[in-house]
């Protein structure tokens, strides 16, 4: 057995890697997710209100679902394997922000993101959750966002705390069709 451990392979996670040491900004976050594939940068500041505007790019964006309200997306950097994102059309930095009929319609996309994952994936549990400003951790604190993210026993072990490492088994390309599959069935 050689020493060492075994590889992992999560060849999108390089991209948001080599962007993290881009700007000479010492430590500041990147304004929004980077993706080789559209190597431009955002035009907005906020790579959801980018994909918002760009329905046309929905299939290499993966963004599985849309309605005049907002939108669902796969996470291009998930926390678990179909790490879904519910984000509005408009971009406002906080849930209060929106009205009351904004919110609803938000609401409803988690529904709909919830049930979807629900049947393409067939999770054992869900965690669901908003991490509004830079101090909750959110990525692109200008446009609030829902996570869903599917789990399944034994999804994290000893390697997340040892490791400081996930292992999403799954490509987003394979994600993607399942999704779109949920979507259309």
């Amino acid at each position: 057995m050689p020493f060492g451990p075994d590889a992992l392979w999560a060849p999108w996670r390089m991209s948001y890697l080599e962007s993290l040491h881009a700007d000479d900004d010492a430590g500041s976050p990147p304004v929004s997710e980077p993706d080789k594939r559209h190597p431009k940068p955002s035009q907005s500041g906020s790579f959801l209100l980018d994909y918002w505007r760009t329905p046309e790019d929905d299939a290499p964006n993966h963004v599985v679902y849309r309605n005049e309200h907002g939108m669902i997306m796969l996470n291009k950097y998930p926390y678990s394997n179909g790490h879904l994102l519910i984000a509005l059309g408009e971009a406002r930095p906080t849930l209060s922000d929106y009205t009351p009929e904004q919110r609803g319609e938000l609401w409803k996309l988690v529904d709909r993101a919830v049930a979807l994952c629900e049947k393409a994936l067939e999770p054992q549990g869900l965690n669901i959750g908003i991490n509004q400003g830079i101090a909750g951790g959110a990525g692109v604190p200008s446009h609030l966002h829902v996570h869903v993210m599917p789990r399944w026993v034994g999804d994290t072990n000893f390697i997340t705390a040892v490791g400081g490492v996930r292992v999403i088994p799954s490509a987003l390309e394979l994600m993607y069709e399942r999704y779109a599959k949920a979507v259309n069935a």
